[in-house]
């Protein structure tokens, strides 16, 4: 929306508000932590970070060594998995920087974040690390800044891909499992539950660079370099793209407290198949501007844009919308993260207050290309 470049405390952020921070997981040699909103937003950053590794105590009821592993358990699906996940090396002008990512098409289309190669917009090169150490030069395909995410390719086929599942279908308590390269420790498989959904994220250090995530929040670690690695469910197909995590913001080392952020994958899948289609894709919007310090529940307009979906709706200053679709509207935020799970053309049901009276319309969403 014309409305979504501006930012505020979401309402269903973590909740710790001013004393946690949401950082994208890129893990950069050379970055900054920037407040933003009441998430004190920013990116993370590892400097010649040097990792001992424990021995490892082995569970009771894990299998003996030698014996093979039940199917569909996690062993199982990282077997699995962790050929079609991989790392990315991205080396700027003046910066460089490590993620995840995952194949998509055995033709060599990767998904990861924006915020993994927006590192070489200016130039630089991208090497893509596959599991069994073979390495390839990758091109940027297209991003959307907006969803934090990325097609990139390497000249491959053959490769095996990922399935996708139905980020719709999850709920609480689903079992969780990331993979992807935690500060440069490639294939590493972390496991958890799903701890919430729907949950209103915002990442991003400019307001050029802000993503709104409607994003599954899962306890299964993930750190720094995790960004653009798979979210699993227990089938083994993807349900988000790890994006983000909270780190408190006093101390502000960015690192696993069991708050982690992804990207559902509904909405992955549909940015991925544009920009594989066209090198674009396109962000819903209704083409209104919020008033983002407004706290008394809702999200109000502070202004319609001529000729969008939201003039057409009949929607007018200082409206505040309360739902859509029947979603609680809390504040500016949400609506936008609301918005963003959808695509252009979806109806939408507004029910909006004016003058102390409730009322309810239809929208028709455009895209920003028409913005």
């Amino acid at each position: 929306m014309s409305d979504e470049s501006r930012t505020a405390p979401g309402r269903r952020g973590p909740g710790l508000l001013a004393m946690v921070a949401i950082a994208a997981l890129v893990a950069a040699i050379v970055g900054s932590f920037a407040g933003l909103a009441g998430y004190l937003v920013g990116r993370s950053v590892d400097e010649a970070t040097v990792v001992t590794a424990p021995a490892l105590a082995v569970p009771v009821d894990s299998p003996a060594v030698g014996m093979p592993r039940t199917e569909g358990s996690i062993a199982d699906i990282a077997a699995g998995t962790l050929p079609s996940v991989v790392s990315i090396i991205a080396e700027g002008s003046t910066q460089s920087g490590s993620g995840s990512g995952f194949v998509v098409r055995s033709n060599g289309y990767i998904l990861t974040n924006n915020h993994v190669v927006d590192l070489v917009a200016d130039g630089g090169s991208l090497v893509v690390v596959f599991s069994d150490g073979a390495r390839d030069d990758a091109e940027v395909i297209g991003t959307n800044a907006s969803y934090d995410l990325a097609v990139i390719k390497v000249d491959r086929t053959g490769l095996p891909a990922v399935t996708l599942g139905d980020s719709e279908a999850v709920v609480v308590g689903d079992v969780a499992i990331a993979i992807g390269a935690p500060l440069g420790l490639d294939g590493t498989v972390t496991s958890g539950i799903i701890s919430a959904v729907d949950r209103p994220v915002t990442t991003g250090e400019t307001q050029d660079d802000v993503s709104y995530i409607n994003a599954i929040q899962t306890d299964a670690a993930i750190n720094p370099g995790n960004s653009g690695g798979p979210l699993l469910d227990a089938a083994g197909s993807v349900i988000g793209v790890n994006s983000a995590i909270a780190t408190l913001a006093i101390g502000g080392e960015a690192g696993n407290i069991g708050l982690g952020f992804a990207i559902p994958i509904n909405s992955a899948k549909r940015v991925a198949e544009e920009l594989i289609a066209t090198g674009q894709s396109r962000t819903p919007v209704m083409g209104v501007r919020l008033v983002m310090d407004f706290t008394d529940g809702g999200a109000k307009v502070e202004s319609v844009d001529d000729g969008s979906p939201a003039e057409e709706a009949g929607l007018l200053e200082g409206d505040v919308i309360l739902r859509v679709n029947g979603r609680a509207i809390d504040d500016g935020v949400e609506l936008v993260v609301e918005v963003r799970n959808h695509a252009p053309g979806d109806e939408l049901t507004i029910d909006y207050s004016r003058g102390g009276l409730e009322r309810s319309t239809t929208l028709v969403l455009a895209d920003d290309s028409t913005s």
